[in-house]
């Protein structure tokens, strides 16, 4: 983008700003090369009130300058920053932006336990940096007590799982939505407070944490909160999570309430397992226990559905799955993260996970969901070793291994030859029997059980389609749905007898 000042500035202007500045870029602060050119423009955009005034414009690079496109100097600088600060990883929350914010020197502290004194219907909080009082309020539904303060950042954290402690934090952040904040904050109020709870001596925020990051990168550096005191946990769960899932006008990211759910459930699961009662231990058992300990609105259809995701959680977050990496975290696959929890729960998941709970006693030998789980995370490793680990998000676009790589692991794709590589797999390890079938993984599988899906695999990722010339018909066909695909791979000699090594 050229300049784009409201009026142009001379050349005295340029030098004033220059003296002001430096000659460096104020999108990074990087010295500007004396043989490049310098450009100027606005640090707060002209149309939202930002004056052509030279306390308002500052120097920056040609690349920088181009880069930026139609944003101000100001907002391309935090836009930069803030990819930065998402280099870090894809399941970022508020307390890796407070983190990351304290190493940069943008704010001294975070998190600061404080100690709390309740008193004739008021509330006082007193940290090492922070002292304030505020009213008691009553929630008339829940019996729970409250207080509305305006907070600092020292004495704030994000409500995360931490040390094994379930927390209610519900996403994690999202780019976009962050700098679109940012962005919208710097013309219209902030119309509802953060939420959070008191514990073990902390503020945790659980609800506004897209809200707080946006407002810390404007500087916003004390917060309008809503803070329960003990509250009943697993009720205000719940709310929050309907909040974020059935009622929120954003959907809830899929992966990520998989892995909030799932995180919820091992520990409910873990609860259950420990429970000295007398009955025996399920899983049908632990989803009945669900309904007597929890949200009497939550159907039975709910709840196995949350128990999906618990089960499919166990898989994913086992840091054995040499796969996560590669699985994202939103609903959309990416260059980097090809494949998404939906895609896996339509195709392997489905084909190699038994979803349903189980009625076998927990403490018996018949119970085999934890080796079903190694066993799925073993066929991803497999996958991941044969073909995954060669995933190259900045292949060029003739890299014949990697457009080998997108068709084998395109959504269609992959839904269509897992029903294929099922049936191989049951073909080879003999099972005939229909719960057997329906349940291929749940069993201890030997050495040799995996050197025979091995070979199937093998056959799989060598069939000679995938190395098709580009724009062939392999490409239409995969654009299709599933059932056409699974019959124009039978057709093509991509069979279950193929993949057990007979000839196409």
């Amino acid at each position: 983008m050229a300049i784009t000042l409201k009026r142009q500035i001379d050349d005295e202007e340029k030098q004033i700003i220059l003296k002001r500045h430096g000659r460096k870029c104020f999108a990074t602060g990087h010295d500007i090369p004396a043989t490049e050119s310098v450009h100027f423009d606005h640090i707060r955009a002209f149309a939202l009130g930002g004056e052509s005034a030279l306390d308002n414009i500052a120097p920056m690079c040609e690349h920088h300058n181009k880069a930026k496109g139609t944003l101000s100097l100001g907002d391309f600088r935090i836009k930069l920053r803030l990819e930065d600060f998402f280099k870090q990883g894809d399941r970022l929350t508020l307390r890796h932006l407070f983190e990351y914010l304290k190493k940069e020197d943008d704010i001294a502290s975070f998190g600061d336990a404080v100690t709390v004194t309740e008193r004739d219907g008021h509330i006082s909080l007193q940290s090492h940096s922070h002292n304030s009082t505020h009213d008691l309020w009553t929630c008339e539904r829940t019996g729970w007590k409250y207080f509305y303060a305006t907070l600092p950042v020292s004495v704030l954290n994000s409500d995360d799982d931490e040390n094994h402690q379930f927390g209610l934090q519900p996403r994690f952040l999202i780019f976009d939505k962050v700098f679109d904040l940012y962005r919208h904050f710097q013309i219209y109020p902030v119309l509802q407070p953060s939420i959070g709870r008191i514990h073990d001596d902390n503020v945790l925020l659980f609800d506004g944490q897209h809200k707080a990051a946006a407002l810390l990168w404007s500087g916003r550096r004390s917060f309008e909160c809503k803070i329960y005191i003990r509250p009943d946990v697993r009720i205000l769960n719940q709310t929050n999570i309907a909040a974020h899932d059935k009622f929120a006008q954003t959907r809830f990211f899929s992966s990520v309430m998989i892995l909030k759910l799932g995180s919820q459930f091992g520990k409910d699961f873990e609860d259950y397992r420990k429970l000295e009662d007398g009955t025996i231990k399920s899983e049908v058992g632990f989803l009945d226990y669900l309904a007597k300990i929890q949200d009497a609105e939550l159907t039975r259809g709910e709840r196995n559905k949350r128990f999906r995701s618990y089960l499919y959680n166990s898989i994913l977050e086992d840091t054995e799955n040499l796969a996560k990496p590669l699985v994202s975290t939103s609903n959309r696959s990416s260059s980097s993260q090809p494949i998404t929890v939906d895609m896996l729960s339509k195709s392997l998941f489905a084909c190699f996970l038994f979803t349903d709970p189980v009625e076998d006693s927990m403490t018996s030998d018949a119970y085999k969901r934890e080796y079903e789980f190694q066993n799925n995370i073993r066929l991803l490793n497999i996958l991941f070793g044969m073909a995954l680990h060669n995933w190259n998000p900045k292949a060029l676009r003739d890299d014949t291994e990697q457009h080998r790589l997108n068709r084998i692991f395109s959504s269609k794709s992959i839904m269509a030859w897992s029903e294929l590589l099922r049936d191989a797999v049951c073909a080879k390890l003999d099972l005939e029997d229909a719960d057997d079938r329906a349940k291929p993984f749940y069993r201890e599988l030997c050495e040799a059980d995996f050197q025979k899906i091995k070979k199937i695999v093998e056959r799989l990722i060598g069939w000679p389609l995938w190395l098709s010339p580009m724009n062939s018909d392999i490409d239409t066909q995969l654009a299709g749905n599933k059932r056409t695909l699974k019959e124009w791979f039978r057709s093509k000699g991509l069979t279950t007898g193929y993949l057990m090594g007979a000839n196409e």
